[in-house]
């Protein structure tokens, strides 16, 4: 039985009336009496006593109907939930940053966003360092802020919300921690851990933009992980710059790379986890990138 079917049954076996019906639905008496008729030939069975004078249910008329509305009222309500959460910009929108730094530099974009939906509270999360894109995949967020550019699957990306130089970290006593700056061909004289790299001229080959290789440090779980390998000299990591501020220490050393793109933070989602409360905090972040 199709959708429509079931609700011009149940609406007749409310009214008792075709016209009534009929009108109810913005349908033709005939369509009703046809939907009626291929019901009742696929039940095998008459769902209801017609006469000159009235309409009623027959006993498996009756069945049919106690046995449907609840099921269809749950469908219903289902569908109804499901518009409200597509629409609605009221309740929580869950926002996670691959680096949680970026979210005090992006806290006008917090605020803007609060303070044109008071009904829709922000809840701020960390990302996973080894897998940043957890969270949003589990449905645990509706929105990260990462760090671009990214190609995955069933993702969809959205406005760059901060931009910042990138800077080698090196451990203090490392010959680079002496320089003024660092070039990216620079980056093949060492072990180099993958946590920001630049997005020109790096692939998965792992080589400098003039094709000199990388050697590749061991996998890291956490941040605080890559900072105490890079202090033991076991490697070297391209960052963000906010890392001079949010991650100073005194066996850490950050250089600027002179030649290096800029590091570019932007929203992603989820294609099929677009609401209205999302599509109203991506609009507010482009607002706020455009300044």
């Amino acid at each position: 039985m199709e959708r429509r079917d079931l609700e011009i049954f149940l609406t007749l076996a409310a009214q008792l009336h075709f016209g009534r019906t009929a009108d109810e639905l913005h349908v033709s008496q005939a369509r009703v009496s046809q939907t009626i008729k291929k019901l009742e030939r696929q039940i095998g069975a008459p769902l209801f006593e017609r006469t000159s004078r009235c309409v009623e249910l027959t006993p498996i008329g009756r069945r049919l109907r106690d046995d449907l509305e609840p099921a269809v009222r749950r469908i219903q309500e289902g569908i109804d939930r499901a518009v409200t959460a597509a629409r609605g910009v009221g309740g929580v929108l869950g926002v996670a940053f691959q680096a949680p730094p970026v979210a005090d530099l992006v806290s006008g974009l917090l605020e803007e966003f609060s303070d044109r939906l008071p009904d829709c509270a922000v809840q701020v999360r960390e990302a996973d360092f080894a897998d940043p894109f957890a969270l949003l995949r589990d449905g645990e967020v509706d929105v990260l802020a990462t760090l671009f550019p990214i190609d995955e699957p069933g993702l969809t990306t959205g406005p760059v919300v901060f931009t910042e130089p990138l800077v080698l970290a090196v451990s203090a006593r490392h010959p680079f921690a002496r320089k003024k700056s660092v070039s990216l061909e620079d980056l093949a004289r060492d072990t180099v851990f993958r946590a920001a790299w630049p997005s020109t001229g790096w692939d998965d080959s792992f080589r400098t933009p003039k094709g000199s290789p990388v050697p590749r440090g061991r996998a890291v779980a956490t941040v605080q992980e890559l900072f105490a390998a890079i202090s033991a000299s076991e490697g070297v990591c391209p960052v963000a710059a906010h890392a001079a501020d949010y991650f100073a220490r005194p066996n850490i050393v950050y250089v600027p790379i002179r030649d290096a793109p800029p590091a570019e933070w932007g929203l992603v989602w989820r294609t099929a986890g677009e609401t209205g409360r999302l599509r109203a905090f991506v609009e507010a972040a482009r607002e706020f990138a455009r300044g």
